[in-house]
């Protein structure tokens, strides 16, 4: 690795990172404004494609030779959730340092990845690469990977990087080959309003969902009790999750409720096919609903599970890296679910505990923090260079 006159060490860029407001909700642009600039150098290929709303676009970055196969490409998203919860120490969005951690809201989930990444590709002398190395940084996975999928939908932009992909959410720097999926699915029951006190005029939608819930808890159970190859790599849950999670309905006491609305989580197993469960749910609901209602099921976002070979060279020269000997698991999802439906060989790898994320006082463990870094040096050198 070539150090350059302008780079700034780990910290100072984390510290630049974590000062942009890019909760999923803001533009996140004017950060990969920034990070264009600082990665605009004889060498590095930098291409922006937008990806939906304004102000929101994927950014990826490449160094080394453009025709050769394998190489390493290193992502990170750069929204995250919102810092509005009054627990704060301190201002979420500057970085603060205190003992053995860095505080500050997206810190580990996940700029303290993208930082690592950022600088590692800033560094490297482009001569140097026999293999490409590649970082792409998307846009809005806390709101379903949004940025990515659009990215994995487009063959052109995904033949452009190396198929394997490094994924910086926070894992502790375990490696990690498989995660659940995240599918969002909203019940819709209409009914018909009336006055309470002539109860036969209307059809109420709010008790209409009482056969509704007892369907999904029928199906939440045989989902639990599904055998799964992969149950030992999830030893908290080895299992689909299927909850429901918010039901609205009803506007005042002496009204029949004419509408409710009920929204569906389902966090299914690596190996389960999310549009197969979705057709299960959707016909056992319809099933169950009071015929005198009518019943609208449609799935409103769906982040996909991802399933790595535990062979996948990627996978394998990162556990040999860490002294890892068992494969594992995360029952959250990330942007390599729709990567890995688009034929890329992705492995999780970061620092930090995604159980700090998204709370007060999010933090990041220096240590894992500078660890990080070393392990993606002796990646870069192997994959990339040392070929």
């Amino acid at each position: 690795m070539i150090a350059m006159a302008s780079l700034l060490d780990d910290h100072e860029l984390l510290g630049r990172l974590v000062a942009f407001n890019t909760v999923s909700s803001k533009p996140s642009d004017p950060l990969l404004d920034w990070v264009c600039n600082y990665l605009d150098r004889p060498g590095v290929r930098l291409e922006r494609v937008a990806a939906g709303e304004a102000g929101k676009s994927n950014l990826f970055a490449v160094a080394g030779p453009e025709d050769a196969e394998g190489g390493m490409t290193l992502c990170g998203h750069v929204d995250v959730v919102p810092a509005d919860e009054p627990g704060w120490s301190t201002d979420p969005f500057t970085l603060y340092e205190e003992g053995d951690r860095y505080f500050a809201r997206g810190a580990c989930d996940m700029k303290g990845f993208d930082c690592l990444a950022i600088n590692r590709l800033a560094a490297v002398d482009p001569s140097t690469l026999r293999r490409p190395l590649a970082v792409l940084l998307t846009c809005d996975e806390e709101v379903g990977s949004l940025g990515a999928k659009r990215f994995a939908e487009d063959p052109g932009l995904i033949s452009r990087i190396p198929t394997n992909v490094l994924i910086g959410e926070p894992t502790s720097l375990r490696a990690v080959r498989m995660h659940k999926g995240h599918m969002k699915v909203r019940v819709i029951l209409r009914g018909r309003s009336a006055h309470t006190g002539s109860p036969h005029l209307g059809i109420n939608a709010v008790e209409a969902a009482e056969p509704v819930l007892a369907a999904i808890r029928t199906m939440r159970e045989q989902l639990a009790h599904e055998p799964s190859e992969n149950a030992v790599c999830f030893p908290r849950v080895p299992y689909s999750v299927l909850a429901v999670a918010r039901i609205q309905g009803g506007q005042a006491v002496n009204v029949i409720p004419d509408l409710c609305e009920l929204d569906v989580g389902l966090r299914l197993m690596p190996e389960r096919l999310g549009d197969e469960v979705f057709e299960a749910l959707k016909h056992a609901i319809e099933q169950a609903a009071d015929s005198a209602a009518e019943v609208d099921v449609t799935m409103v976002n769906e982040n996909p599970p991802m399933l790595t070979s535990e062979e996948a060279p990627l996978h394998r020269r990162l556990c040999h890296l860490l002294g890892q000997t068992s494969s594992a698991g995360v029952s959250f999802a990330s942007d390599g679910g729709w990567l890995n439906r688009a034929g890329m060989s992705c492995v999780l790898f970061g620092p930090g505990n995604i159980e700090v994320a998204h709370r007060p006082d999010e933090y990041l463990p220096k240590d894992e923090f500078h660890r990080g870094g070393e392990v993606l040096d002796q990646l870069i050198s192997e994959i990339c260079i040392e070929v």
